[in-house]
């Protein structure tokens, strides 16, 4: 996978609803929300052009029986993929177009603190043109190591994290999954 980093389209919330759609019909009355998370939902952000997508079902062991669905749908279904109470699909292949995290609603921190990063990029633009820059560096250096890629945003993503938390510690004390 070549890492390419590539400033904001606007198309990209065309293609979040697009995709959200394509959940809601698979996933019916199990789903509760679908969010759009990950840089490609932050305007003006410097992005991967991966959108990332954040279904929240009631149940997440209930998703693994929709499965061949999304396969279907061309997706590649990794399961937890290293992270306990997630189901993580990419679609794509080597030009990923799409990641989703399905959370359960159990995974209150999880779901929090992909919200709470968004939110807090979205209405601090200095931040998120910093991240931005860090991106668009770190393709450069790692063009096909994904992993060097993502180890030198670690330390920027954890703070950022530890930021955006507090700042929205009110904010999503309380999660909300009644719109969809």
């Amino acid at each position: 996978m070549i890492i390419r980093v590539v400033p904001h389209e606007n198309a990209w919330a065309e293609e979040f609803q697009k995709e959200a759609g394509l959940f809601r019909a698979i996933l019916g009355g199990e789903l509760l929300r679908v969010y759009h998370i990950g840089s490609t939902a932050v305007p003006d952000l410097k992005a991967k052009p991966v959108i990332d997508l954040m279904p929240v079902v009631k149940d997440v062991n209930a998703v693994d029986r929709f499965k061949a669905d999304f396969e279907s749908a061309g997706y590649e279904y990794m399961g937890e993929h290293g992270i306990p109470d997630r189901r993580f699909l990419k679609k794509g292949g080597e030009h990923r177009t799409h990641n989703a995290h399905i959370f359960g609603v159990r995974s209150e921190g999880d779901i929090r603190r992909h919200l709470a990063v968004r939110d807090y990029l979205r209405s601090h633009p200095l931040e998120a043109a910093a991240y931005g820059a860090l991106k668009e560096k770190l393709a450069l250096l790692f063009p096909a190591d994904i992993d060097g890629y993502c180890d030198g945003k670690d330390a920027f993503v954890k703070q950022l994290e530890q930021k955006a938390l507090a700042f929205y510690e009110n904010r999503f004390k309380t999660l909300d999954f009644s719109e969809n």
